[in-house]
């Protein structure tokens, strides 16, 4: 690693070679300038950590180094080669019809007869406040009984808000992250409602309780899925460090926050204790707990990690390791998702001799004589038997058509509760957080489904789910 066009690494051995020499330095002294070593070590590696060789997000590398390109590398302003492209383009039936005619003042005089017209069309919308009154008959026989029509389902109130105004509301607070102060905003200053931030947490508490048979459902149709992708991060809660798990794919979204991150947590989201297909993780040690179902692991998190040893402890086998596991995806993806028998074996002995070579390139640590406990190893090294010892889970991408190379799905699916966290900095509750969970995940799985999530909510709140779920 190279500081300020210093190698600390070169540095720090020739210290350790000069201290191995020098005999008559004092124990106490020895020992300190071993301390100093070890410091130096730990504080250059995580100077050295970004987000191309760990997992450090880019956004914390605001002064972050970018590849400056030529000028035939950069790409052209607009849609480029290859996109499908969109136009706006005139609709048949237009909601308004302004016929503009000539002032025959500005044209020669003469007779003139009607051509028809030249007809432009201008796209906007209107954001206007509506409201519909319901007027029930009332009749009154001839001893005075009365009897007064039934109102609409759901019309109950004298004065009441409607299915739009809830489903917009909680598509501002719960899907673009919008604080509750600020939707209150909104409708008073776009729409002219008054809208308080009460009434906004009463309406997300109503669609999750409306979600509840979704939430049910989706937790069948991920544990009967053949490929799932599983993840979690942390949240505040009331000023607490919680857990936020997810498990997905690529038409369902689950999350469930919780106190504990390991296996107790896992158990209660209710899917994984009896779940048997493949589920793509990050190598936490949590999801190997279970032996129900397959693992396979996410090489992007690999290919970060063989960046970082190469450029920290200069191991040249990792470096080949990051460029036969990127060859080997686009092989993979040139062959429709799988490798025939024959290519798997060949793949899986080049596999193994990078991993020998590695075995000569950083031998595991000797054991201390009398010192309690595991060794320890370096980054390198513990990588390095992480490939050993789960070569078919690393390389399951090869052998399965429907698993992919990375865990890709899970990191998207969690990156919006990441900016949540970002704007509002906590949940106040753990009911807030179960609600933004449920109606967040209901969203997701909608869009994934090609459901508008406006046209869901608003369904929703006249008591209507999406038709996929119904099918499903």
């Amino acid at each position: 690693m190279v500081v300020e066009n210093i190698d600390v690494n070169q540095a720090l051995e020739k210290t350790r070679q000069l201290l191995k020499k020098e005999k008559n330095l004092s124990p106490a002294f020895k020992s300190a300038i071993e301390i100093l070593i070890l410091l130096v070590s730990l504080l250059a590696n995580r100077l050295g950590l970004n987000s191309r060789n760990s997992s450090i997000p880019p956004s914390k590398e605001p002064l972050r180094h970018r590849r400056t390109k030529s000028p035939g590398q950069r790409k052209k302003p607009g849609g480029q080669k290859g996109h499908n492209g969109t136009t706006l383009e005139k609709i048949d039936n237009p909601d308004e019809i302004e016929d503009i005619l000539i002032d025959r003042k500005t044209i020669p005089p003469g007779p003139y007869e009607n051509a028809g017209f030249e007809a432009r069309q201008v796209f906007d919308i209107k954001v206007t406040l509506h409201v519909k009154e319901y007027r029930a008959e009332i009749l009154k026989d001839q001893n005075g009984k009365e009897f007064v029509a039934d109102f609409p389902d759901g019309v109950i109130c004298a004065a009441q808000y409607g299915p739009e105004v809830k489903a917009q509301s909680v598509y501002l607070s719960q899907f673009q992250l919008i604080p509750l102060a600020r939707v209150e905003d909104h409708f008073d200053h776009q729409v002219g409602l008054s809208l308080s931030k009460g009434s906004i947490a009463n309406f997300n508490q109503e669609a999750y309780k409306h979600l509840e048979p979704f939430e049910s459902w989706v937790k069948k149709q991920l544990l009967n899925s053949p490929v799932n992708h599983s993840d979690e991060t942390g949240v505040r809660v009331d000023g607490k460090t919680f857990w936020l798990h997810t498990l997905v794919n690529d038409k369902f979204t689950f999350y469930h926050p919780d106190p504990q991150r390991g296996k107790p947590a896992t158990d209660h989201m209710g899917v994984l204790p009896q779940y048997q297909g493949t589920l793509c993780h990050d190598h936490w040690k949590t999801y190997y707990r279970y032996d129900s179902f397959s693992h396979a692991l996410c090489n992007a998190h690999h290919l970060r990690e063989l960046e970082r040893a190469y450029e920290q402890e200069a191991q040249q086998w990792a470096k080949k390791m990051q460029g036969f596991l990127i060859k080997l995806h686009k092989k993979v993806e040139q062959s429709g998702g799988v490798l025939n028998q024959s290519q798997i074996t060949r793949y899986r002995k080049q596999y193994r001799a990078i991993l020998e070579q590695g075995q000569k390139e950083c031998p595991k640590a000797l054991k201390i004589t009398g010192k309690r406990g595991r060794t320890k190893q370096s980054f390198a090294r513990n990588l390095l038997d992480r490939f050993k010892n789960f070569e078919d889970d690393t390389l399951r991408f090869m052998t399965s058509k429907n698993v992919p190379f990375t865990n890709n799905q899970a990191e998207r699916d969690l990156r919006m509760t990441k900016v949540q966290q970002k704007i509002s900095g906590c949940f106040r509750s753990l009911e807030g957080a179960q609600i933004f969970c449920r109606v967040r995940a209901f969203l997701s799985t909608c869009l994934k489904h090609n459901v508008s999530p406006t046209d869901a909510l608003r369904n929703l709140f006249q008591g209507k789910l999406p038709n996929f779920i119904h099918d499903g």
